[in-house]
């Protein structure tokens, strides 16, 4: 393959444009220049089709990311999962248990302005230590509030994870355009939203199967005992490698979009306007915001969903949220790839969406059907459209806002999705016991088709893919 320099001297590129310099350097050059901190063993940089560097230990970083991001939204449903089991042992009110989802969505939507101005001043590194710290901090509190009268230390513990989520959701688009090229980027940023969907998988799956609902109240509390430090255990670890080994971007730009992106000076208060002025942007983040906050409401308020038809089956409404979320992993990484091979941005969202109405329709009239393995086989299709569409809104966003930062950009849409799910998560609450399951069901999927049509007002107004093909 050609050097840059060599396609200069070819007439190829335009000898006035700028070039740049990291990839003028030897493959020796380079391997001296990133060997510091790898923790990779042989070859570590490549090059992609576009010409551009890019380093094999980029698979170390988002690895890292999965793994703490999983560590903080594994505990947003520990206590509503077995929400019947903890009002039971701590003796507060179904309402008090599911503030302790809710205030993951409270606290993002006034932190998340601060959190992306660090994100774009400082960098993925720091943001994600801070990020790290404490969800690691939060999951120790939880350890001290095993007695019975110290719920409020819980809910303590909780808050500060909640709050370190901030440093987390938004980061997924920034750290693929910040180590992977062009034709990666949107499967690395799928990867990134699987580890929040792993995380939420664990939560719904570990709690029942560790704390037992028919318990005395010594086992629970032992039982609950076990999984708080087996979190609390896990996340000091991570912290520790993170702290040790995680690493803010590549020695130069993964990408032509990455490169000029880096050029450009960034005002974040500027970035904000342009923004809120862009109207594409504006429609997605409505119908973004609906889509995941049903999916928050959905999630929050399962245990009691499933309860209502299936009494008794605490650890079916575990493996049902388990169904949900890994059957929406699968959803992620298929449609990560169908970006990356076909660009279709809007296309592929309208389509997606659009499912989504579909399977919660069928999730609602499967729901008291009396055999819970079909309420399993409709939670799969619900689950691999519905949780399959976070990475493609991110990305969709992405594309439409080019050249804006990518950490302010999905901040704003997760910012929108936490006020709409904690509307939606109260109005679905009141809605259970007002008007019943079927009916509160039903607003939902009004609520989506709601967002399918805002969605197929999008224009494709695809800025990264113009920049990339303009280079």
């Amino acid at each position: 393959m050609l050097s840059k320099t060599d396609n200069v001297a070819n007439g190829i590129l335009n000898p006035a444009e700028p070039i740049n310099t990291k990839l003028l350097l030897s493959d020796e050059e380079v391997y001296r220049n990133d060997v510091s901190g790898s923790v990779m063993d042989g070859p570590i940089m490549e090059t992609n089709a576009e010409g551009y560097t890019v380093y094999r230990h980029r698979w170390l970083m988002l690895g890292f990311f999965v793994l703490y991001s999983a560590s903080n939204s594994l505990q947003w449903t520990q206590y509503t999962i077995i929400a019947d089991i903890v009002t039971k042992y701590y003796g507060v009110s179904t309402n008090a248990v599911s503030w302790t989802s809710m205030i993951y969505m409270v606290t993002y939507v006034p932190l998340i302005v601060p959190a992306s101005w660090l994100l774009d001043k400082t960098g993925l590194r720091v943001t994600t230590i801070i990020g790290a710290f404490g969800t690691c901090a939060g999951a120790w509190l939880k350890v001290f509030s095993v007695p019975q009268d110290m719920f409020w230390l819980g809910f303590a513990g909780q808050t500060v994870v909640a709050v370190a989520q901030v440093f987390i959701l938004n980061l997924p688009p920034r750290l693929a355009a910040v180590w992977f090229g062009a034709d990666q980027v949107s499967s690395a940023c799928s990867i990134g939203v699987f580890g929040n969907q792993l995380g939420v998988a664990l939560g719904f799956f570990l709690p029942p199967m560790i704390v037992r609902a028919t318990g005395t109240p010594e086992e629970i509390g032992a039982d609950l005992q076990v999984m708080f430090y087996l979190v609390a255990g896990f996340t000091s670890v991570l912290f520790v490698f993170i702290v040790l080994f995680f690493k803010a971007a590549p020695p130069s730009p993964p990408s032509a979009a990455a490169d000029l992106g880096a050029a450009l000076d960034s005002n974040f208060l500027q970035s904000i306007k342009k923004l809120l002025t862009n109207r594409n942007y504006i429609l997605l983040l409505i119908s973004y915001g609906l889509n995941v906050g049903v999916f928050y409401a959905i999630s929050t308020l399962l245990n009691e969903l499933v309860l209502t038809y299936y009494p008794g089956a605490n650890t079916d409404a575990g493996r049902i949220g388990l169904v949900i979320v890994v059957a929406g992993m699968l959803g992620s990484v298929v449609c990560g790839f169908i970006l990356d091979k076909t660009h279709r941005f809007k296309e592929t969202t309208l389509a997606v969406y659009a499912a989504t109405v579909v399977g919660m329709i069928i999730f609602t009239f499967t729901l008291d059907c009396g055999y819970i393995a079909v309420v399993y086989f409709s939670s799969i299709f619900l689950g691999f459209f519905m949780a399959g569409y976070l990475p493609v809104g991110f990305e969709f966003a992405s594309e439409v806002t080019y050249p804006e930062p990518e950490g302010t950009t999905s901040g704003l849409l997760n910012a929108c999705a936490q006020v709409f799910g904690t509307v939606l998560t109260l109005l679905f609450e009141w809605m259970l016991g007002r008007v019943g399951d079927r009916w509160a069901d039903l607003a939902m999927c009004g609520v989506l088709a709601l967002g399918t049509a805002v969605t197929a007002a999008i224009q494709p107004d695809l800025r990264r893919q113009a920049a990339q093909n303009k280079t």
